[in-house]
């Protein structure tokens, strides 16, 4: 019988994970299971992704905020910090900022408008407009915002960040004045010692204020990058992609995840025979078209994965040869050109017109979005995925 199943993504449930357990067994066992369960089988070539949190989780990857405060301190001793272009994220910035003000006398935050850089909005475009403001030269004090637009809150969450950001940093006894703006050089105003808090553009942000005189420029990836006090750390990324845990400590990026998808790939190997890939995920690479937020608040989607993930896809757009080259014909005819053309494609098809309009991004990414969105952020409880014929095309 013809196949007419394409790619199948499982969220797949797991015992809750504490810190010590072996996830790699864990994984393997659990994928055994609810193959066993579903009553389905595990193929060559099937991808299993574990999410980031149980990784981190039984890696036991936490630090306080005491530990957070300790590194800044020392970092930083009793500069005025430019803290800038933080997420507008309690989970994901609010502990950590609370332990920067902890290790801080003085902090200049400094906000990118109208949104941050994952698109979580400040204040909405069209006001902007409609008030003559120009984000890429206007630099605003609080109150002259204030005067502006109001007290705007979060549509989400309902939370207006910078009251929050401010409170939350004078409840840790540090002095604290806020301004928006979006060139990164603005902060040299106020002060030449800089915590850059940028996702994916702090090494450009890093190298402009650099040579524009800052005279200390450090990233969230260059604090907690090795133990403070025996706590958690992470040497590549330091606090980014962290997520708060309690009130006083958050969960860092895992660390070493190599080792933990070889572990699982060999194990489904000696179990079932079956050549299996495996990655570490974080948060997706999408984008929300109504809230406008992007979802990558991680440094990375994956942090590490198998040697069968690495690259982008080689595929052709079936509708091109359908409109194009064989437009002439139909049925089955159509079918049997469009596969010949498929099994004897080009191993490399970049800039080629009949790969128009495929996805031209990383494995890793796709599929880590992929796992994502079937694992969710709340209580599904499957923080493991498999996904099945990702690697199949028309022709299998």
């Amino acid at each position: 019988m013809e196949r007419l199943i394409g790619t199948v993504s499982r969220g797949l449930r797991a015992p809750i994970i504490r810190q010590g357990d072996d996830i790699a067994e864990i994984t393997i066992t659990s994928v055994l299971s609810a193959a066993k369960s579903g009553n389905f089988e595990v193929y060559d070539q099937d991808i299993i992704a574990i999410t980031e949190a149980i990784v981190a989780r039984a890696q036991g990857n936490y630090a306080t905020v005491d530990q957070i405060a300790t590194d800044v301190r020392n970092k930083f001793g009793d500069n005025t910090i430019g803290v800038i272009f933080p997420i507008l994220s309690r989970n994901r910035f609010g502990i950590c900022l609370k332990g920067i003000a902890r290790g801080a006398k003085k902090i200049q935050l400094m906000l990118s408008y109208p949104s941050d850089e994952v698109g979580n909005h400040i204040v909405d475009l069209d006001a902007l407009d409609e008030k003559g403001i120009n984000p890429w030269v206007d630099v605003l004090s609080e109150a002259q915002y204030r005067a502006l637009f109001g007290y705007t809150k979060h549509p989400f969450t309902g939370v207006d960040y910078i009251d929050y950001y401010k409170e939350l940093i004078q409840g840790e006894g540090c002095e604290v004045e806020v301004i928006l703006a979006n060139d990164c050089r603005t902060i040299l105003n106020y002060t030449k010692h800089v915590l850059s808090c940028d996702i994916h553009t702090r090494a450009r942000t890093k190298r402009i204020l650099k040579a524009n005189g800052a005279e200390l420029v450090l990233g969230l990836d260059d604090i907690l990058t090795s133990p403070v006090d025996g706590g958690g750390y992470n040497a590549d990324y330091g606090l980014l992609g962290s997520n708060k845990a309690t009130e006083e400590t958050v969960k860092l990026f895992p660390r070493d995840c190599e080792e933990v998808v070889k572990k699982i790939q060999s194990g489904i190997k000696e179990a079932t025979g079956k050549h299996v890939e495996v990655m570490v995920y974080g948060d997706g690479a999408f984008k929300d078209p109504i809230g406008k937020i992007w979802e990558l608040a991680d440094p990375v989607v994956s942090p590490a994965y198998t040697e069968g993930l690495e690259g982008q896809p080689n595929e052709v757009k079936l509708k091109y040869l359908a409109d194009n080259d064989f437009a002439d014909l139909s049925g089955e005819e159509l079918k049997t050109a469009i596969s010949d053309y498929i099994k004897h494609k080009d191993s490399n098809l970049v800039g080629s017109m009949v790969s128009q309009g495929t996805t031209p991004r990383r494995l890793t990414d796709l599929i880590g979005s992929l796992c994502d969105l079937t694992s969710g952020s709340g209580d599904k409880g499957t923080p493991i995925v498999l996904v099945q014929g990702y690697f199949d095309n028309y022709t299998k």
